[in-house]
């Protein structure tokens, strides 16, 4: 086995694995009638699959074209969580170009097949809002033999106002683990929200993902950004508006958005994504 071959395998296993833990928390009977709850009883959880395309803007492409160029690309996305009595739990994995070599040659290495995953976690603290925060993002360019991992650990808050939004803000210290730096890489801040609606007879959504890094490692800065040293401020998200046409069928928009990030130093990044996923839960 290559190198490069077993990394490649690295994430499958891991996703497998992924998978098998998710299959059984969901699988879980909810034990309902149960005068104490079992604290695998779970109070929601969803599951789906999409197929999704990102397109990048034009100005993006052109900002980028010598500091790790963009291209646009397709992408298949497994996604889920469950929320219990003491915590809740979320993550995706992602399969970027995946029919391309880990080398794709007729683009010059801009639609290589990468992966990308994220787990997070609320562990709630007593019956207050707040949580002990927790959260891994890994990224791997096989043509590359890239990769980076963020890991973050701190305190969550979550709260539902009258009106339905929901706002689950969160901050906590940075480390990662990449090519050329491994080591603590100050700060992240950030939430996720969400708000149902309906209109035309049709149910609708919002949300709304944010990523704020900041003081961040100089060494790092210098290593992993592309013909450049970025600032020690990065920005990453997303505002989504989805349709929910059948409770099988969730199709929607997604304005993507970053500065300082995505190995580009000094740069802002756009893109929207259309998505259409298959409900399982």
């Amino acid at each position: 086995m290559t190198a490069q071959t077993h990394s490649r395998s690295l994430p499958i296993v891991t996703l497998s694995a992924g998978v098998l833990l998710a299959s059984t928390v969901l699988a879980t009977p909810a034990f309902a009638d149960d005068p104490q709850p079992h604290p695998l009883n779970r109070l929601w959880s969803f599951a789906n699959v999409s197929v999704n395309y990102l397109d990048w803007s034009n100005g993006t492409e052109a900002r980028t074209a010598s500091n790790a160029a963009k291209s646009d690309f397709m992408f298949l996305e497994i996604e889920g969580g469950a929320g219990f009595s003491w915590g809740e739990f979320y993550g995706f994995f992602d399969f970027e170009n995946p029919t391309n070599d880990q080398f794709d040659e007729s683009s010059g290495g801009k639609d290589n097949f990468r992966t990308a995953g994220k787990v997070t976690s609320h562990i709630y603290l007593g019956d207050t809002p707040l949580s002990v925060y927790a959260h891994l993002y890994d990224f791997r360019d096989y043509g590359y033999d890239s990769r980076e991992q963020d890991q973050i650990l701190g305190l969550g808050y979550r709260t539902t106002f009258d009106n339905g939004l929901w706002f689950k803000p969160f901050i906590g210290a940075a480390r990662v683990q990449s090519n050329s730096y491994t080591g603590m890489n100050g700060y992240m801040a950030g939430w996720v929200a969400g708000y149902d609606f309906s209109a035309l007879n049709q149910n609708f959504s919002i949300t709304n993902w944010h990523e704020q890094t900041f003081d961040r490692d100089d060494e790092y800065l210098e290593d992993n950004y592309v013909n450049g040293t970025a600032g020690s401020v990065g920005t990453n998200g997303a505002l989504s508006l989805w349709w929910h046409p059948t409770d099988l069928i969730t199709t929607g928009v997604q304005y993507r958005y970053s500065n300082n990030k995505l190995g580009t130093p000094n740069e802002y990044q756009n893109a929207m994504i259309y998505s259409v996923k298959l409900n399982l839960l």
